[in-house]
This record gives structure tokens, C-alpha cells and sequence, in this order.
């Protein structure tokens, strides 16, 4: 298969510490210029000590590159697969001086955040930029292009419904009926929700490709089971100052407010995450699920993409789609839902970094 013009692909993500003396500096290398103290990391470290210092996002990610170079060979796209994280080994830049020392001229990137917000998208695009800087070829180092939003691309939703499905059927039959879907991400402050997506559409891109993808997967689950299910989203993994509003409701709390209107089973399902990172382990699976059988409220989580074969193959579907725009070519985009496919180059001022609106990224059109 044509993947002209890259020589590469690379996979972005976010990085994890993998033994108890990464945690801290970890956290400091996440929240570095925001003034949090080494006793607040401390504590939040507490979470990663609870799975042994351990963060299980590099080991997804190790897995998720055996399946999708598989996935590549078995469809006959030779092209070399690099991993690069944003905040732990192995580090971007370190990553990308690879590539660059390896001839590479042109690569598609993926990552593993699906939405559109300055921390899941334009953030990258800053960290890519820090890194090709850094190569040492610059200033003409490699080209890099992000590949579009996922979050509504078939091969993402279709795992999360049957595992929604999966997760209502492991439930007691006699609550099964009446179970209430919970979609749940990762929390944003509202004032980065607001100003998620092109200025031009006015904001809240973020909270609304969720509340899509959520729609199309409670719609799938009504057309499997028959049962028109409520849902809703909620949020987890809130940090930073508590002057600062971010999006709510969180988890708990909702979950107290359903279990107190008589709601006797919950689904949490971690629409937010490609894989059961820190924040599915522990906000869902240790505190989410604790706080339901306090409640007495009959609950299951269901599972996260990870590598199933369809999220697998949706990077190379991306892949050959943008490689076919680039070389002038039409495309037929695969997405669901009601917004439709999103953008190959983030719009100008999409996702603004409201912190330091002069940082440069790449990925973007010019203006």
C-alpha cells in the first residue's frame, strides 16, 4: 500500500513512570512552570505507589506497537513504526534526533489522545515542535504531520460500544435493563474547554466530540440490546488549583447524586482514554468502583480500546487516508456520529495555549 510521502510513522504519547523512584520526577517533568510543590507531587505519587511505582501506559504502548507493526506487515505497508512520549522515557526529542539520524524526511504522527484541546492536542503539537527544533539537522529538519481526531473514527467507537455491551451483560440481570451509562474523561479547566477547537466555532470542542461520541455509543448499545439506556458524562483526574474551575461533574460525586435518585446500576465507561492509563486504574477502577458498592449502586467498567484489532487498524486507515491527501489524491474519511471528520492541519488559534499564546507548534495551517 502507497504511504508516499512519509518514511515514517510515529506514535506520540504521553509517557509514565515505571519503578517507584520515576514518580516524582515524572510528575515534575508533567507539571513543570506551574509552581505545584514536592509535597503536593508526593502525594499525588501516592496513586502510582498503590500499582508499585508503575504507570501501565509504556507497557500499553509496548503492546500496541507489536499489534499495529503486525497490523502494518500483514497489510503490506512497509514503513518503520518510532515511539516517542512527551514526559518520560522514551522522550520525544530523544526519539525524533533517532529518526532524524536515520534518514528519515517525512512522518506521520499519531497520538494517543482523541480530542481536540490544548492538552490533548496543541500541546503535543508545541512538544513536536520543541523536539524537531532540537534535531540536530535544524533548522531544515524533517517534516512531521499529525493525523486528524479519532475520537469519532469507527475503529475507536466500535471497540468502546461492544465493550459497553459487554460490561451491561456481566451486570445482574434483574438491574441490567435499567443500568445508566457513564461516560467518563479526563477533566480540563472550563476556560480551556471554552476555547477548545477553531475560533471560528466558537469553543467547547472538547465537551462536545465527547457528548457525540457518547450519543453514537448509546445508540449502538440501544440497537444491540434494545433498551434505550441514559447516559451522560462525567469527569475524573481534576488537579491544579481549586480557584480555578474545570469541568463537572466529577465521577464521585455523581455517582453519590445518581445512587441518592434511586439509580441502582452504573456503567463507567473511560470514553476519554484509548487505553486503562493511571487515570482508568485508579480514578475508576480503585476510587469510581469504591465509591459504587458504598453506594450499593451495581457497577462495571468497561474496557478501553487497548489493541483491539479495529483501533489497531484505524492508525493505518489514517495513515493511507492523509498520505493519499498529500499526494493530491480524493479520500473517502471514515467517521461517525454528527460533527463528521475533523481536520488534517489544525485550524489557526485552535486549542490556544492560554498560558503562552507566543509558543510555536507544528501541525497547523499558517496564517
Amino acid at each position: 500500500m502507497d504511504v508516499r510521502p512519509y518514511d515514517a510513522l510515529l506514535l506520540v504519547s504521553f509517557g509514565g513512570p515505571e519503578k517507584p523512584e520515576d514518580v516524582v520526577p515524572f510528575l515534575e517533568n508533567v507539571t513543570r512552570g506551574r509552581g505545584i510543590s514536592r509535597e503536593r507531587l508526593e502525594e499525588v505519587g501516592q496513586h502510582y505507589f498503590l500499582f508499585g511505582g508503575r504507570s501501565p501506559i509504556n507497557d500499553q504502548n509496548r503492546s500496541f506497537l507489536d499489534a499495529l507493526r503486525a497490523d502494518l506487515t500483514e497489510h503490506g505497508v512497509d514503513i518503520p513504526v518510532y515511539w516517542g512520549n512527551r514526559n518520560w522515557a522514551p522522550y520525544l526529542a530523544d526519539t525524533v534526533a533517532q529518526m532524524e539520524a536515520d534518514g528519515v524526511t517525512r512522518a506521520a504522527v499519531f497520538t494517543t489522545s482523541a480530542y481536540s484541546s490544548y492538552s490533548s492536542c496543541r500541546q503535543y503539537r508545541e512538544n513536536l515542535y520543541d523536539a524537531v527544533s532540537a534535531a540536530p539537522g535544524a533548522p531544515e529538519p524533517f517534516v512531521v504531520d499529525k493525523l486528524r481526531h479519532y475520537y469519532n473514527h469507527p475503529g475507536f467507537t466500535e471497540p468502546v460500544a461492544d465493550a459497553v455491551l459487554a460490561a451491561l451483560h456481566d451486570l445482574p440481570e434483574d438491574v441490567r435493563a435499567e443500568a445508566r451509562l457513564v461516560f467518563v474523561t479526563h477533566s480540563i479547566p472550563t476556560a480551556m474547554n471554552d476555547s477548545s477547537g477553531p475560533p471560528s466555532a466558537g469553543g467547547g470542542a472538547y465537551r462536545a466530540q465527547h457528548l457525540d461520541v457518547a450519543a453514537v455509543v448509546a445508540e449502538r448499545v440501544a440497537a444491540e440490546t434494545g433498551v434505550q439506556h441514559e447516559h451522560e458524562l462525567v469527569f475524573c483526574s481534576r488537579s491544579g488549583s481549586p480557584q480555578v474551575p474545570w469541568l463537572e461533574p466529577d465521577v464521585n460525586d455523581r455517582l453519590e447524586e445518581l445512587a441518592a435518585a434511586g439509580t441502582r446500576a452504573v456503567v463507567l465507561v473511560p470514553v476519554g482514554f484509548v487505553s486503562d492509563h493511571m487515570e482508568v486504574v485508579y480514578d475508576l477502577d480503585t476510587e469510581a468502583l469504591a465509591t459504587c458498592e458504598r453506594l450499593g449502586l451495581a457497577a462495571r467498567r468497561a474496557a478501553t480500546p487497548g489493541d483491539d484489532a479495529r483501533f489497531v487498524a484505524t492508525v493505518r486507515d489514517l495513515l493511507l487516508e492523509r498520505a493519499a491527501v498529500e499526494r493530491g489524491e480524493e479520500v473517502a474519511r471514515a467517521a461517525v456520529g454528527s460533527i463528521g471528520p475533523l481536520w488534517d492541519r489544525c485550524p489557526v488559534g485552535c486549542c490556544p495555549n492560554l498560558r503562552d499564546g507566543s509558543r510555536p507548534a507544528l501541525c497547523g495551517e499558517v496564517s
